[in-house]
């Protein structure tokens, strides 16, 4: 196999998740009603923080951001994936498979920082209340915000210039639903195990750092709760963390796997499964898991749904 000449041929082929099967047919199925699902619950909550002032605090202002990560994470990769299915066809350009790298891994890398953002907001808040109109003030809620997006971009630019200049073997095919850089990795036909040690360091950076950073402040937030005397305000604040680290977990755990892992053990079962958790579970869950269960949430769509007939008169 020889190195491609990029100029000559455009296309890459992506075997996706599904084939022409029944079972298939079921999971597309699936698919699109969670990609409907993901925008819409991520697409009201950013609605519902902008319009109701109970909600314009630091932890929702992070969160309107998050919410637009994973709008823009889930709609990066799947319309992709429904065109190609309903159309027939596998291929995506060498611009277009580009651009989507381009778009995840800021999206990914910027959603790693902002879960950290948010687990120290959480923190200050209930183990430092007296000091959090200060360790989180508007310009510090800004400044957390544009840096997850800042950082995200710069790392981004590097990894996806890095990343295709590397010459491609015939055939181009990449047996994933989307264009990440394992799968882009194994059709290089030079060696990247230099590139692949600087993906460890990023890894480190963006993966290992923030997850260890969001477990040592849950770790806090516990210790602070069993204090509590309410066995009530105990129970409900155990509740909330729980669900939030499992959340994190499924984030980060098949990310740290995925791209912390040699290319060689690599297999495109395992890194499709692996993927599914980041781009497309995780968007799903973070709108009802951060959210959803909140009071003040479920008060703010109160207030919308009590506002439309009154809009309709």
């Amino acid at each position: 196999m020889s190195p491609e000449n990029q100029t000559s041929r455009r296309d890459f082929i992506l075997l996706g998740l599904f084939s022409s099967s029944r079972t298939s047919l079921v999971f597309f199925s699936s698919l699109c009603i969670l990609f409907i699902l993901t925008v819409t619950e991520n697409a009201l909550l950013i609605l519902l923080i902008r319009r109701d002032s109970r909600l314009h605090s630091p932890m929702y202002f992070l969160l309107s951001h998050l919410s637009f990560m994973d709008i823009l994470h889930i709609s990066n990769i799947v319309p992709k994936m429904i065109a190609n299915f309903l159309s027939g066809s596998r291929t995506i350009s060498f611009a277009g498979c580009g651009l989507q790298l381009f778009i995840s891994l800021i999206l990914l890398g910027g959603e790693c920082l902002l879960l950290a953002a948010m687990s120290y907001d959480r923190y200050v808040a209930i183990c430092h209340p007296l000091r959090y109109a200060t360790l989180m003030s508007d310009r510090v809620c800004v400044l957390m915000a544009a840096g997850a997006w800042l950082v995200g971009t710069l790392n981004s630019i590097v990894h996806t210039a890095y990343v295709l200049h590397f010459p491609f073997c015939e055939p181009w095919v990449i047996d994933h639903y989307f264009c990440e850089i394992p799968a882009l990795l194994k059709l290089s036909c030079v060696d990247t195990s230099h590139y692949e040690q600087g993906l460890d360091v990023n890894a480190i950076l963006f993966l290992l750092i923030p997850f260890s950073m969001i477990s040592v402040s849950y770790i806090n937030i516990l210790y602070t709760v069993l204090q509590i005397k309410s066995s009530v305000a105990r129970k409900k604040s155990f509740s909330t963390c729980s669900f939030h680290m499992v959340v994190v977990v499924m984030y980060y755990g098949p990310s740290i796997f995925t791209y912390m892992r040699p290319k060689s053990y690599h297999t495109p079962g395992q890194d499709k499964f692996l993927a599914i958790f980041y781009t497309v579970l995780t968007p799903t869950l973070n709108p009802v898991i951060y959210s959803f269960r909140n009071k003040d949430v479920l008060q703010a769509v109160s207030n919308i749904v009590k506002n439309i007939p009154m809009a309709n008169k």
